[in-house]
């Protein structure tokens, strides 16, 4: 027990300020402050510790460390965040938060400042160096390959699925979502493709079997490499698909008939989208397609990540508006031909996702570490109520190079397949 501290004044204070709470508290030392409405969630602070580290860093960061080390546990985290999505903390006068401030001193006692929690990533350097890029990518992707194939589907798809067009399972609609961004680039046998940030390789195979594509696949992440490589020498397609440990600012003087761009964007962020853009227009041949499906923000003035997903989720990701992706394409010289959203797909994928890690969640544990696993249940839960809350959007652009001066039109097989249904 941490000396000569008291959760009496911390419980007086709190009860004062949230006058109307549809959750409970419950403190370490068995004393709780009840819920003004039946049946809601119980939010348990297991020690002064949680305390601590919101003195240290009020807020979101403070709540997510306090939640990571374990030390702020929910018995509902869905419950929870359902309730929490119409729920608005009264705002507190000065002297209200001098009150509450002093009262979380006392609880907290004398104690040492906690410790930052082992998963949390500080990124450091130039934002979107190559260094810090690579950094924070292993820092999401290269936790363990079983882990994700404990919550993904077979073809270890990372990335919105696709249901709205009759898929029942998340099988189905992973490969729907794979088939549909080949239908548009409109692949022909033969072709030579480049997936950007390929994963574990499903559009490669995918597009490699159906469609008879040579391609080539780039992923930043080591244990992403190795197991894209593995599964194409699995399926016997070796001489198809390439696995490539690179980063995109590498490939220069290739060129593609189609270039596929799937969950990459988001990790681009905003001083690099035209260099972005620009480098993947240098790729393509003349009349060569490209897809670019990312995560968007809807509402303007939001800030791009908040500190939490910083630290720990996905460090430097900086979801654009599709407005600005749109723009960068544009200034490199593509032509946009098509714009389709898929917000409510994303928010099914999540939730199966979501289902899933609970299903395998001891394991999950056992793979990862009770740390990640807190950070991963959180994440997929609060993007799926951002997918759902009109903060975010996913997008497919699909672009085309212009095409060369004696560049003849093939009318039989126009480039842009339509309808795209």
């Amino acid at each position: 027990m941490t000396l000569l501290s008291s959760t009496a004044p911390l419980r007086s204070a709190l009860a004062q300020a949230l006058s109307e709470r549809p959750f409970a508290l419950r403190f370490w030392d068995g004393s709780e402050i009840a819920a003004t409405e039946p049946g809601g969630p119980t939010i348990t602070v297991r020690s002064p510790t949680a305390i601590a580290h919101l003195l240290r860093a009020p807020g979101q960061l403070g709540l997510g460390r306090a939640y990571v080390s374990g030390a702020l546990e929910v018995d509902d985290l869905d419950g929870l965040l359902g309730l929490l999505e119409g729920f608005s903390a009264p705002k507190l006068d000065r002297a209200q938060r001098a009150r509450l401030a002093l009262a979380a001193v006392r609880a907290c006692g004398l104690c040492l400042p906690p410790r930052v929690p082992e998963s949390e990533l500080r990124p450091r350097g130039r934002r979107h160096s190559r260094e810090r890029d690579l950094r924070a990518v292993r820092h999401h992707y290269d936790i363990s390959n079983e882990l994700f194939a404990l919550f993904l589907d077979r073809s270890m798809t990372y990335s919105c699925a696709i249901f709205s067009r009759g898929a029942r399972t998340l099988e189905e609609a992973q490969e729907a979502k794979l088939d549909l961004i080949c239908r548009k680039l409109d692949l022909r046998e033969g072709e030579r493709m480049l997936d950007v940030g390929c994963g574990w390789g499903s559009m490669l195979l995918h597009a490699a079997r159906n469609y008879g594509v040579r391609a080539l696949g780039i992923t930043a992440s080591p244990a992403q490499a190795r197991l894209a490589a593995e599964r194409v020498r699995a399926a016997g397609l070796a001489e198809q698909i390439e696995v490539r440990l690179a980063d995109y600012r590498d490939l220069a003087g290739e060129r593609f008939d189609a270039i596929s761009s799937i969950g990459m964007v988001e990790h681009v962020g905003a001083v690099q989208i035209d260099d972005y853009a620009a480098r993947l227009q240098a790729l393509l041949r003349p009349g060569g397609r490209l897809l670019n499906h990312g995560i968007a923000r809807l509402r303007h003035g939001d800030p791009e990540a908040g500190p939490f997903s910083e630290r720990y989720v996905f460090p430097d990701a900086a979801p654009l508006h599709l407005s600005r992706i749109l723009s960068a394409l544009e200034r490199a010289g593509l032509i946009v031909r098509h714009v389709e959203g898929f917000a409510e797909d994303y928010a099914t994928t999540l939730a199966h996702w979501a289902e899933r890690l609970e299903q395998s969640r001891e394991r999950a544990v056992a793979i990862a570490g009770a740390e990640r696993i807190r950070v991963l249940r959180l994440y997929l839960r609060v993007a799926r109520a951002g997918f759902r809350s009109g903060f975010l959007s996913v997008y497919q652009v699909l672009c085309a190079a212009p095409p060369s001066a004696q560049a003849s039109v093939d009318f039989d097989h126009p480039p842009i397949p339509l309808p795209l249904s």
